[in-house]
């Protein structure tokens, strides 16, 4: 922010500040205040950026660094009571007090403000250099309902609401609106919100298509809006919404899905901070929000009589190397780490880890995001696991390392509930050269035997190519039609694997399949159909439908974790589900502490925020 040090006139009247109605110091004096719809003009920057103006109006948010409630956007919003006809101007502007918080303003002063007019990351400010009260008033809050009509371009081309001819206004959004995401609800005090529902992945519902995925990324932007704390301080601690019902902290914490009525606040254009965060409109509360717990943390129904729980999991890169910023992870010893930076973040990520495997009742656990390193992560994994359980029975299948990544996919599981039959089976490019392993991570097959009931089957797990980096250099870029980047590879990795299970890698003589893990791919997307059509039932589309989600991204949900079954298996099947105890948790109750936060909000005894993704459960009851 500007901040300059200047002399502030903050008195009760104009005519102490300087006699008929002028503010000013050293001689300057202006006769006529200027209208803030003049000031904020039609377009999207001031026709008077860079001028001295005297503007009035009634404060309608109060966000200066001397309030007790540690709001501090570093001024508040002034807005005039009497509206021009244009419809394209705002009535209200944000004043920047020019480190003038020793003189406190309140919500319904009116005031005589002069300074100068600024724009800054694409909001028209006045720096204060005279502030005068003059007395009190009220305006009523203008009556906002989502989606919102229109897009328009900022600065930068971005699509954002047309929102410009509302900017600083005092607004109510009398909407239920939902909390589609949480990811800077800890770092920056920022939820986004959205009308209808939660947002949602378009081709966890919709086969992939241009035209479709861009009207509906259009429609998620209409549909949103991020409401803010009030507060440029990151790591604000506790962050502002996560407790809404303090008197039940903290069995009551914040979580996506969950819904917030009757807002009322100022809207603002930028960023979190200064220099961080998305620059999109925000809503700055006035009055305290009030949220509803409708996504509570769910209860895992038990195992039906003589079944089997097999469960799906990225453990979120759980790496027993360090990352201490230097390349010495991987088979080489030449790749980044990506797991707990200290051995207090270690710990705590070993602890809910153990704590989310033990809590699923799950008796064969196929992991992603495992430290490559031999026996070495699974070993501390299944060791603290049968700590925790007082017995030895967790043991793991020894594959050592496998591909060429940091990270690969295993299998621990209970001994004595399953035994495995026979090898493991590895799919890479020695298996066939037309899986990509330098992109996929290798799929590891093994078949398990119930010890209750003597069935088989074999499980494999999975982790193919992520969306975020591209393989424009493999032909396979993003086409835009809602898949993301690498669909092409992903696709082929899917039809190879299915041709590869058909053969019967792990000699198990059965052919009941089950293939689990993170596909990186959503329900209607080509490699979940690779599969399907070879003849494996999508267990989450069958049992869940296009509400299936194990993952938030940009805050909107989809599944990127998978349950398949081969035709014989399919009838085993007594029920599939999503345990939703990490996309709709708050980062702040995950295992990372970087500075600022508070570490007394993470519970190592619960799972919850143990990763970014959901597990997924598969109960069977084989024969």
């Amino acid at each position: 922010m500007l901040r300059r040090s200047i002399a502030v006139c903050f008195l009760l009247s104009t005519q102490a500040c300087g006699g008929s109605g002028a503010i000013g110091s050293a001689g300057v004096a202006f006769a006529d205040t200027v209208p803030i719809h003049a000031i904020q003009g039609s377009g999207p920057s001031s026709p008077l950026a860079g001028e001295i103006v005297l503007v009035e109006g009634i404060v309608t948010g109060d966000f200066q660094s001397n309030d007790g409630d540690l709001d501090d956007l570093g001024g508040f919003f002034l807005q005039q009571q009497v509206p021009d006809a244009d419809a394209a101007s705002s009535e209200a502007i944000f004043v920047d007090d020019n480190g003038l918080g020793g003189q406190d303003v309140q919500r319904g002063d009116r005031l005589r403000v002069r300074g100068l007019v600024v724009e800054v990351g694409g909001e028209t400010r006045i720096v204060a250099e005279h502030i005068a009260r003059t007395g009190r008033g009220a305006v009523d809050a203008m009556e906002l309902e989502l989606p919102f009509p229109m897009l328009a371009r900022n600065s930068k081309g971005e699509p954002v609401p047309d929102l410009e001819h509302l900017e600083g206004m005092l607004v109510r959004l009398p909407q239920a609106l939902a909390v589609s995401e949480l990811y800077d609800l800890e770092r920056h005090g920022e939820l986004k919100l959205s009308v209808e529902g939660r947002l949602r992945i378009f081709t966890n519902a919709n086969l992939p298509d241009v035209a479709g995925y861009a009207r509906q990324q259009e429609q998620n932007l209409l549909r949103s809006i991020v409401l803010d704390d009030g507060a440029e301080q990151r790591y604000r601690s506790p962050a502002r919404y996560l407790f809404p019902d303090v008197d039940a902290r903290p069995a009551y914490a914040l979580r996506a899905g969950d819904s917030v009525t009757g807002l009322v606040g100022v809207l603002r254009y930028g960023r979190a901070t200064a220099d961080e965060g998305t620059e999109t409109w925000r809503l700055e509360p006035v009055e305290p929000p009030h949220f509803r717990n409708d996504n509570a943390r769910p209860a895992l129904p038990p195992l039906p009589s003589g079944g089997l729980r097999v469960m799906g999991y990225n453990a979120g890169n759980f790496f027993t190397t360090l990352d201490t910023g230097a390349d010495i992870c991987g088979p080489r010893g030449d790749s980044n780490c990506r797991g707990a930076r200290t051995i207090a973040e270690f710990e705590l990520q070993l602890a809910k880890t153990v704590s989310l495997i033990r809590g699923s009742d799950a008796q064969i656990v196929g992991l992603s995001e495992i430290e490559n390193n031999g026996r070495v992560a699974l070993e501390r994994l299944t060791a603290a696991l049968n700590d925790a359980d007082g017995r030895s029975a967790w043991s793991y299948v020894d594959t050592g390392i496998i591909g060429t990544d940091a990270i690969r996919v295993a299998f621990v599981y209970d001994a004595n509930a399953v035994r495995p039959l026979g090898r493991h089976a590895v799919l890479d490019s020695s298996a066939d050269a037309r899986y990509a392993d330098r992109r996929n991570r290798p799929a590891l097959a093994q078949t398990f035997v119930d010890r209750g009931g003597g069935g088989r089957a074999t499980v494999v797990v999975n982790h193919l190519k992520s969306k975020s980096s591209d393989c424009d250099s493999d032909g396979d870029p993003d086409r835009n039609d809602g898949q993301s980047n690498c669909n092409r590879t992903r696709t082929l990795a899917a039809k190879v694997q299915a041709e590869w299970l058909a053969t019967d890698p792990t000699g198990s003589g059965d052919p009941d399949v089950l293939v689990i893990g993170d596909l990186n791919a959503h329900l209607r997307e080509d490699p979940v159909r690779e599969f399907e059509a070879a003849g494996y039932a999508n267990l989450l589309w069958d049992e869940i439908g296009a509400e299936a989600y194990s993952y938030v991204f940009r805050g909107q949900a989809g599944a990127l974790d998978h349950a398949l079954a081969s035709p014989s298996l399919r009838s085993q099947v007594r029920r599939v589900l999503e345990w939703h105890v990490n996309a709709d948790e708050p980062a702040a109750f995950d295992y990372r502490l970087p500075t600022g936060k508070d570490a007394g909000l993470i519970d190592a005894s619960t799972p919850y925020r143990a990763s970014d993704h959901d597990p997924v459960l598969i109960d069977l009851v084989l024969e």
